[in-house]
């Protein structure tokens, strides 16, 4: 490397280097005024060299002036350092540059946040809209850099499996897919939009139906939806593949090699020892059973906890609150927790606090000791009722047990978060495994209760198992999906599913959730049309990336591995979108704005 501005990067020199002349370009990230030396680390993309000016050079007064993350250039003699002065936790430690010329390329003004702090606790927002400035940290420009060799990663791995790379279309109709669509008015066409798509969805199915056999691409998708720890608001990206003339079995055996071996690929990010991936295949759970065992459908694995339906044990007790609630159709859960009994009083006082800060009566439980039971409800599970429950739990001496009672959905959510909060407070999450699983097996159709009407419980566009005849005979809220989720460690990395690929299937499926042919017609008309010209049984699914990398790089919120995010109220503070468009542009575009009132008028 060499030009006007650098013939090495700030990470490149070395003890080899030693007597050659360098030139190097980046920030200054610290200054150090030792009298008649000053010291100046300077950063660039690829690591910090130190930089040393003697009070003698004609530089001096340039450095002196300099503020921190100002860019210059500086050329001089590479040296070697003191063996007392060498800094083994830099790379180029052991070396440093010898200033004889200095060029401010660009000073630095005031910075509005800091960008090396030892304890940095700027505010969320002021980061956000100084993005830039906080891109510069080391650990935001790792995480980024993380995400850059991610995507490469996994393209080079689906190319591997055989898949090809297509882009699909941004502007495309409004579809169904479980969130508002960002809308885009039309100038040509006046009181017409476009949506951005929600998923490449359809599209992808199409690529099928043309004959292109395994697609792939890191595909852009738009949501208007709110944000989460691990949702970003308005836009994310996906690893969005489709393939052909496949079963379930066929898609699990292309992607689980893909996500893998990217795991395996960065399990050591900013760690000394690498975090443990699932070997594949990777365990499959049924829908039904994610919920009886673990309170979810997103089962974090890392925690051994484990919940069972222990209804029997309470049915016609006299413990009347629970027995109440089996008789009435309720259910009664209960969570092994091994060896809690050596845990003091305040443990299970805290557990309780925390069920009531929730909404519930309290969390009931029985400790185990010297063959009988102990603790608030002990008295109403004795004898036979105490070894069924010791059956159920593989519960014994020195285990306690916590209960959750409720109506069957409040009970399996409630009991999968004790799970979580119990297996938390014994320390029981493992913190270095990437724990994979598949659930499957989704429901087809579920029953809303609001609108009292049967709809799609997840993508409408799913494969019925069982296929016509089961929607003709078959009690609709009976009927799974070849349908499925890759979850890791609690976080749900993607839905997919086998297409339903067949005109008459589609039509039936979407008569069951209140659709008319002519509805199906009007919205799917493109895909159904396409459908009947030969389709190949295909099916896909679309990790999101963003969360790979989230996992990967440790962090607790999504925003730390996206370059530019938005905050929570959807708002780009940098950029200051979304933003008002001036009357004219409106009168283009052929809209008139209905504003609703302003709050307090």
């Amino acid at each position: 490397m060499s030009s006007v501005y650098r013939t090495h990067t700030c990470g490149q020199l070395r003890p080899e280097h030693v007597g050659q002349q360098a030139r190097l370009s980046g920030w200054v990230q610290r200054k150090r005024d030792h009298g008649n030396l000053l010291f100046i680390d300077l950063r660039d993309h690829y690591g910090v060299t130190q930089v040393v000016v003697d009070v003698s050079s004609p530089v001096f007064k340039t450095a002196e002036a300099v503020r921190t993350e100002s860019v210059i250039t500086v050329s001089g003699k590479v040296v070697a350092r003191e063996p007392s002065t060498v800094n083994p936790r830099l790379a180029t430690g052991a070396v440093e540059l010898d200033a004889a010329e200095m060029v401010v390329q660009s000073m630095a003004e005031t910075l509005p946040i800091p960008v090396f702090a030892e304890h940095d606790t700027t505010p969320e927002e002021l980061r956000l809209k100084y993005r830039f400035l906080d891109l510069r940290k080391d650990k935001l420009h790792k995480n980024i850099i993380l995400r850059s060799q991610v995507i490469a990663s996994l393209r080079r791995r689906m190319i591997e499996q055989g898949f090809m790379e297509f882009q699909t279309p941004i502007l495309t109709a409004d579809s169904p897919e479980g969130a508002r669509s960002y809308v885009v008015p039309s100038r040509l066409h006046p009181g017409k939009f476009y949506a951005l798509p929600q998923a490449p969805q359809m599209f992808k199915q199409l690529l099928m139906v043309s004959g292109f056999d395994r697609y792939f691409q890191i595909a852009p998708c738009f949501r208007d939806e709110d944000a989460r720890a691990d949702r970003a608001p308005g836009e994310f990206y996906q690893l969005d593949f489709e393939m052909s003339f496949v079963t379930q079995d066929d898609v699990f055996a292309a992607i689980e090699p893909v996500l893998g071996g990217v795991f395996e690929e960065f399990a050591g990010f900013g760690r000394e020892t690498p975090r443990q991936v699932t070997k594949w295949p990777f365990p499959r759970i049924p829908y039904a059973e994610a919920l009886l065992t673990y309170g979810t459908d997103k089962p974090d694995l890392r925690n051994p906890l484990r919940i069972v339906d222990a209804g029997e044990v309470f049915a016609g007790s006299d413990f009347k609150v629970f027995a109440s609630i089996v008789a009435s159709g309720g259910v009664v859960r209960a969570l092994r927790a091994p060896k809690a009994s050596g845990q003091p009083r305040s443990f299970f006082d805290k557990l309780n606090s925390w069920a009531q800060g929730e909404g519930k009566p309290g969390l009931g439980y029985i400790v185990l000791e010297g063959g009988a039971g102990k603790g608030p409800i002990a008295k109403f599970v004795t004898g036979d009722r105490l070894a069924k429950l010791k059956a159920l739990t593989g519960a014994e001496d020195g285990d306690a047990v916590f209960f959750i009672a409720d109506k069957p959905e409040a009970a399996w959510k409630f009991a999968g978060q004790a799970r979580t909060k119990v297996g938390q407070e014994m320390g029981l999450i493992a913190e270095d495994t990437f724990e994979f699983c598949w659930i499957v097996d989704f429901p087809m159709f579920e029953y809303d209760e609001t609108a009292k009407k049967i709809d799609f419980s997840h993508n409408p566009f799913s494969m019925p198992q069982g296929g016509l005849e089961a929607l003709e005979t078959q009690d609709p809220l009976t009927i799974n999906a070849w349908q499925y989720d890759i979850v890791c460690n609690g976080i749900e990395l993607c839905s997919g599913a086998i297409r339903n690929h067949k005109p008459d299937i589609m039509y039936k499926a979407f008569g069951i959730a209140g659709y008319s042919k002519e509805q199906v017609e009007q919205r799917f008309g493109g895909m159904l049309n396409a459908f009947r010209y030969g389709a190949p049984p295909h099916g896909g699914a679309a990790p999101g990336v963003d969360r790979i990398v989230m996992l990967l790089a440790d962090e607790p919120n999504i925003r730390e591995v996206i370059t530019f995010p938005m905050n929570q109220q959807a708002v780009d503070l940098m950029m200051d979108a979304p933003t008002e468009l001036p009357m004219e542009k409106l009168r283009e575009l052929s809209i008139a704005l209905r504003l609703p009132p302003k709050k307090g008028s």
